[in-house]
């Protein structure tokens, strides 16, 4: 009968009468393809929908489709892309990764604010136009105020679903909603070209349906109006500082400003007294190197030189406040003229409308036009002043009817046989 316990003395002797596995022995089957699989990854060709290769799988690798690794490093399972189209510099990779027994951790995600900041000073760094950057900071304030209702807070977590009703809740319609998606579109792209993202969803966002309507130009007598309004509502109105004669001569200027030199109501606002030479207004450098005016008539030149000055640099701003600040207090003074002239759709890019129209009623060449507007191509120009067709269209009519009476005179007896068949009829 075995006794119930044993002295450590007798351990020893009772424990070599089992049968243990001597240490050499091999591993067993499953365990050793553990072990291997630890340090085993595979590099493949993760073919796109588009590659003539797809139903190769993973045996074909002699396209340009993106790889990616698939199996263990150390402990832990690996599938993920290797961001790399070259066959030798993924294999580097993963020997690095093979050697080290572990993958570079994924570095920490990118927040929705970090992502704007990163944007915007890309848009700085690229010499963006002011009133562009003000709208990406617009956009970049909503988004960061719609993460933070909906509890999110990086931006890989903005999926297509989210990104729609981020879009529901814009108050914008027809070209404004338009323009939004543009700006959003083009920061997403920069996140994914940073890697922040593994794949856009602005994109998949579909454009909202826009409604163009053509912005008419003012005619003769809405100008006349619009001159007559400055004066009344001058008179009875404060503009800062000024009341009565001052501020009639500053509103006047400034519509005859915008009417004869095309300029937008910011670039308007934010004139500098050295752009002007003589009856010349300096608009910018072209991309050879050659300055662009335009002339000013004699009239308006001294209606400028007229107005109040605010400042030794600016005709219509002191440079102390925002520009956005400034142009909006013009608008409401616009605003104030348009209803003293009964003219309740005026505003201020319709005498950007006027100025152009006028030049191409002259004959003057569309890229012409384009170039005293600004526009970075002469597309803009087309899609922007399609009223102007109309006018055009009525001059070709016009040009048609001119050679009638020479067509009937250079084939003779033509009307007269044509009257006569219509008499036998």
């Amino acid at each position: 009968m075995a006794p119930d316990h044993f002295s450590l003395d007798e351990r020893p002797r009772m424990a070599s009468s089992i049968s243990i596995r001597p240490a050499h022995f091999p591993q067993p089957l499953r365990q050793r393809e553990k072990v291997e699989a630890d340090y085993m990854l595979t590099i493949y060709r993760r073919h796109i929908k588009t590659c003539a290769h797809r139903s190769e799988a993973r045996k074909y690798r002699r396209c340009r489709c993106p790889i990616w690794a698939d199996g263990f490093v150390g402990r832990e399972e690996l599938r993920k892309s290797l961001d790399t189209r070259d066959w030798e510099k993924a294999q580097g990779i993963i020997r690095q990764w093979e050697a080290e027994g572990s993958r570079p951790p994924d570095p920490e995600p990118v927040t929705v604010a970090q992502a704007w900041q990163e944007f915007l000073a890309d848009a700085r760094a690229r010499n963006l136009r002011e009133p562009t950057i003000y709208k990406y900071k617009l956009l970049s304030r909503q988004m960061e105020r719609f993460a933070q209702d909906c509890g999110v807070r990086f931006l890989r977590e903005f999926d297509l679903t989210l990104l729609r009703k981020f879009r529901a809740s814009w108050p914008n319609q027809n070209l404004g909603a338009l323009k939004k998606l543009e700006y959003l579109r083009a920061f997403f792209r920069f996140a994914h070209e940073c890697k922040w993202i593994d794949e856009s969803p602005a994109p998949k966002l579909e454009s909202p349906k826009v409604k163009q309507l053509p912005t008419m130009p003012f005619t003769p007598e809405q100008m006349t109006a619009i001159l007559a309004a400055s004066e009344k509502y001058g008179n009875k109105c404060r503009g800062g500082k000024y009341r009565g004669p001052e501020n009639v001569r500053r509103i006047r200027a400034f519509v005859l400003l915008l009417r004869h030199s095309g300029l937008r109501i910011g670039d308007a606002v934010s004139l500098e007294r050295r752009r002007i030479t003589g009856d010349k207004l300096f608009l910018y450098t072209a991309k050879t190197g050659t300055p662009v005016f335009v002339p000013l008539p004699d009239f308006v030149v001294n209606a400028l030189n007229a107005v109040p000055k605010v400042s030794d640099m600016y005709f219509f701003w002191t440079g102390e406040s925002k520009i956005e600040s400034a142009s909006g207090d013009w608008q409401r003074a616009l605003k104030g003229v348009f209803k003293e002239a009964g003219i309740p759709d005026g505003h201020a890019h319709r005498f950007r409308d006027t100025f152009a129209v006028d030049l191409l009623k002259a004959g003057v060449p569309m890229e012409r036009v384009s170039m005293l507007l600004g526009h970075s191509s002469i597309k803009v120009t087309e899609k922007h002043y399609s009223p102007w067709v109309r006018d055009r269209q009525e001059q070709l009519e016009a040009d048609v009817r001119r050679t009638w009476g020479r067509a009937v005179a250079e084939t003779k007896g033509t009307l007269e046989v044509h009257e006569k068949r219509e008499a036998v009829n």
